[in-house]
This record gives C-alpha cells, sequence and structure tokens, in this order.
C-alpha cells in the first residue's frame, strides 16, 4: 500500500454520500508498497480501506479483482469485500482515480514470521486454490515473462548502476526461462503476491488475506514459489529451512503437489524473485525519493535469484 494522490477532507466526505458507510470521522494515508494509494477510513458505521487504483493496475481488471474478492469469501475464504454503493455500484471516482471501499480486516500483518506462521499460510494458499477453481472470471498474468521483458527493456541500461554486472545476469536468466519455463503444470486462480503484508494474523491464527491486485490465472505452483521467497528468507538473505517445511508441509495437507510441480520449484522460484527484483528494480530508477510512497531495495531480490540458481534439489526448500 502507499499514496500516490491525496485526498481531501472536503472531497472524500462528498465521495463517501454514495456509500452506506455513514459520516467520515478520520482518515489517513497508509504508507507501505508501491502500487496503489491507500488509506485507512474510520466512519460511523466502522473502518474501512480506501483504496484509488493507479499505476499498474487496469480499470478494466477491476471486475475481475472485486468479483473474485467475493467469490472467496462466499468460499469460506477470510478476505475483504467490496461496499456496495446506493445506486449498486462498487467502483467510484474520487480524484481523478478509480475507487473502491473495502470492508476492514481485524489482525495483523508480521513483521518476524515463525515456522507455525508460514505453515498456516501454506495451508491458506492451497485452500485458496481449491476455492478459485470454479470461479467464472479469467484474466491472464500481466507480469508472467512478457511483462518482466517489459520491465527489464525499460531498467536495463541502469541496471548495473545498482549492482555491477546485473545486467548480464539477467540477461541469463531471461535465456533460460524462454527456453525452460514449464507452462504445463496445473494452473488455476493464484493471488500472485502474498507477501507477510498482505496476510492477517490474530496471535497464531492466520485472520485473512488481503491486496488480491495481482491476482491472475497462473501456475499454482508459482505461487507456491513467490511464498517460498517472500516467508522463507531471513534478513541476512539466508533460506530458513524449518519455515520452508513448514510453508510447504501446509500447503500440500490441503492440496498435495505432483512431482512435475516439485521438480520444478527451483525454475519457479527463481522466476518469482526475477519478477519481484524487476518490479522493485524499476520503481527504484523511476519513483522520486520522499513523500509518502516507499520504495523497496531490489537488492534482496538479485540474493534470492542467486540462491535459487544454485538449488540443485527440491529437497533443499524443505519437501519431505
Amino acid at each position: 500500500m502507499a499514496v500516490y494522490t491525496d485526498v481531501n477532507e472536503g472531497e472524500l466526505g462528498a465521495f463517501l454520500k454514495a456509500y452506506p458507510v455513514g459520516e467520515l470521522l478520520s482518515y489517513k494515508g497508509i504508507a507501505e508498497g508501491t502500487e496503489n494509494s491507500n488509506f485507512l477510513l474510520h466512519a460511523t458505521s466502522g473502518s474501512y480501506i480506501l483504496t484509488l487504483y493507479e499505476k499498474r493496475v487496469d480499470k478494466a481488471d477491476l471486475p475481475f479483482f472485486l468479483g473474485l474478492m467475493g467469490h472467496l469469501a462466499r468460499k469460506g475464504i477470510s478476505c475483504p469485500l467490496p461496499v456496495t454503493a446506493h445506486d449498486g455500484t462498487v467502483i467510484g471516482q474520487l480524484a481523478g482515480r478509480p475507487a473502491v471501499i473495502i470492508t476492514f480486516l481485524e489482525g495483523l500483518s508480521l513483521r518476524r514470521p515463525t515456522a507455525a506462521h508460514c505453515g498456516e499460510v501454506g495451508k491458506a494458499l492451497a485452500e485458496l486454490h481449491l476455492a478459485g477453481r470454479d470461479f467464472a472470471m479469467r484474466r491472464p498474468n500481466a507480469l508472467a515473462i512478457d511483462g518482466w521483458r517489459k520491465l527489464w527493456d525499460a531498467s536495463r541500461d541502469r541496471a548495473d548502476e545498482v549492482e555491477p554486472g546485473l545486467a548480464a545476469e539477467v540477461d541469463a536468466d531471461f535465456a533460460d526461462f524462454e527456453r525452460n519455463w514449464p507452462n504445463d503444470l496445473p494452473q488455476g486462480i493464484i493471488h500472485a503476491d502474498l507477501f507477510p503484508d498482505n496476510v492477517f494474523f490474530l496471535g497464531e491464527k492466520l485472520s485473512g488475506l488481503i491486496d488480491f491486485y495481482f491476482a491472475c490465472d497462473d501456475l499454482y505452483a508459482y505461487d507456491v514459489a513467490t511464498c517460498l521467497n517472500a516467508w522463507c528468507f531471513e534478513k541476512d538473505f539466508s533460506f530458513n529451512l524449518t519455515k520452508g517445511t513448514a510453508l510447504l508441509a501446509g500447503y500440500q495437507s490441503v492440496r498435495p503437489l505432483s512431482g512435475d510441480e516439485k521438480a520444478a520449484l527451483p525454475m519457479l522460484a527463481r522466476g518469482s524473485a526475477l519478477r519481484f527484483m524487476l518490479t522493485r528494480l524499476y520503481d527504484w530508477l523511476t519513483i522520486p525519493n520522499g513523500g509518502l510512497v516507499m520504495k523497496r531495495d531490489p537488492t534482496e531480490y538479485i540474493r534470492r535469484m542467486r540462491f535459487h540458481r544454485a538449488i540443485r534439489s527440491p529437497s533443499e526448500y524443505g519437501l519431505l
């Protein structure tokens, strides 16, 4: 989450009159993440999140994202729901941006997840995959290999400013992925961005999943690989095998991975690390410093790419 577009109290109060949320009591920007402008709203009926969509979110994709939240909630997945306006619409307009109010989930995102938390995340991810199987809408992954290539083309000339030799290293990865990416694995609806700031806990219990704005159709095992990247590395860039074992066991307790999915994990995890390195690299080079936008250092994911490149067996991730 982040704030690119500021909103004044008068225009926000007028906007809220179209929704059954009551009067505005207070609001504040949420200065995390790099995709949309987000605000925590307190109204007389309760607390909500207001999201203004910008950058990589196409307004034409919003019915998919919002419809998916409703579908998953009906299937028992704890996730926020869009608030319907008095006229029956969901998507409004505020400060020149498409805007949606969604319900507020109780819980905390974790800065230092334990192996037990990782096990809960693995289980929730598998439940999400199963719950999304009969969702009627489809959306290709805009940040699959072709999308990575666009980001790389826009960043490559300055990549060595971040780390010498990075351009040649990433060029070699692209050549490998474009030849060998395992496109024939089981696929369906994935979250594609299930990082710790998108998962809420109450104690050891997972209380909800948020931020479905990268959700799409892609390989289930790619979503698992993204969670390995997001949850199982420590601050010193080392991979925590105990956390990896717990996350994978949690996932497989609900949806066992096939042999081909297990074999593909090293490549999928390296591709996922490249994808997040590239979005961070692009933002690092193009977003001005300051304000309420948090830029994330791409070098963290350069280290993950190198770790996955050295993996020789999926058992090194904790697969039993």
